[in-house]
């Protein structure tokens, strides 16, 4: 084989951990959405060998589409770990629905009071090192507001939980998906096979704040590490230089819902 047909050769599959190789109730939901979001799109996955093969991780991908989670998810098992994302700890104690969230390992998040917030916050960190499971963080919270789909001021739940556990951040970013479904807008599913790219960053740097995980002030400055590194992957995917200056949406007098405050 010649060096340029070497070169053009596609990356080796990584290896699947032992959370992917065992029987579970992944295994049923995968032979579902996976052939299924092959259909609707092309996922190219760049930098995947920077998702940990072992261990706690933390994803924080930037959130532009509600077709977002399905992205993010095969993306994760494709890579050989289960994808688990944080859900409302109401949720869990949802007949059927909890036993379902509790079965797939998904992380409840407290949001009645800061200290139970913390309190919930530390268990589930070291839930997530004492498994070796790995959680997906949307550190915007919700859908960008940034008109041009540039990720948005980050919350700190994804520095949270990596801090609480010396867990690893694991920026994403990935592009295309908008067009499968706009955000706010209806499910354009033709023509099929729409290309989604997906790039991987290098673990967030976060050593300059351990041990300081409980102060607000860190909390903010390692978030927007963070979203820089996010912003960054996006710039890079896009072919151009992230805004300066993160959309706020306080600044703006928007609500989470992205509706103009009354």
């Amino acid at each position: 084989m010649s060096s340029a047909d070497a070169s053009a050769a596609p990356a080796p599959r990584p290896r699947a951990s032992r959370e992917k190789t065992r029987p579970s109730v992944f295994w049923p939901l995968a032979a579902i959405v996976v052939p299924l979001m092959g259909l609707i799109a092309k996922v190219e996955i760049t930098g995947g060998e920077k998702l940990p093969r072992s261990g706690a991780y933390v994803v924080a991908p930037n959130h532009s589409t509600e077709f977002d989670p399905l992205i993010i998810a095969v993306v994760v098992w494709r890579l050989g770990r289960a994808p688990r994302f944080l859900a409302k700890e109401s949720l869990f104690r949802v007949p059927v629905l909890g036993w379902a969230l509790r079965a797939t390992g998904m992380v409840p998040v407290a949001r009645s009071s800061s200290a139970a917030a913390s309190r919930e916050t530390i268990e589930s960190s070291q839930q997530l090192v004492e498994h070796g499971r790995g959680v997906i963080v949307y550190p915007e919270g919700t859908l960008t507001r940034d008109p041009d789909l540039w990720p948005m001021r980050g919350k700190t739940g994804a520095v949270r939980l990596a801090l609480a556990g010396g867990i690893p951040v694991i920026p994403v970013a990935h592009w295309g998906g908008e067009a499968i479904l706009p955000r706010y807008g209806k499910l354009s599913l033709w023509p099929l096979r729409r290309r989604v790219r997906v790039l991987v960053g290098d673990p967030v740097d976060l050593s300059e704040f351990a041990g300081r995980g409980a102060e607000a002030s860190v909390l903010t400055a390692a978030t927007d590490k963070v979203m820089v590194a996010i912003s960054a992957l996006v710039g890079e995917l896009r072919g151009q230089t992230p805004p300066a200056e993160r959309w706020n949406p306080a600044a703006h007098g928007q609500r989470e819902t992205g509706r103009l405050e009354p």
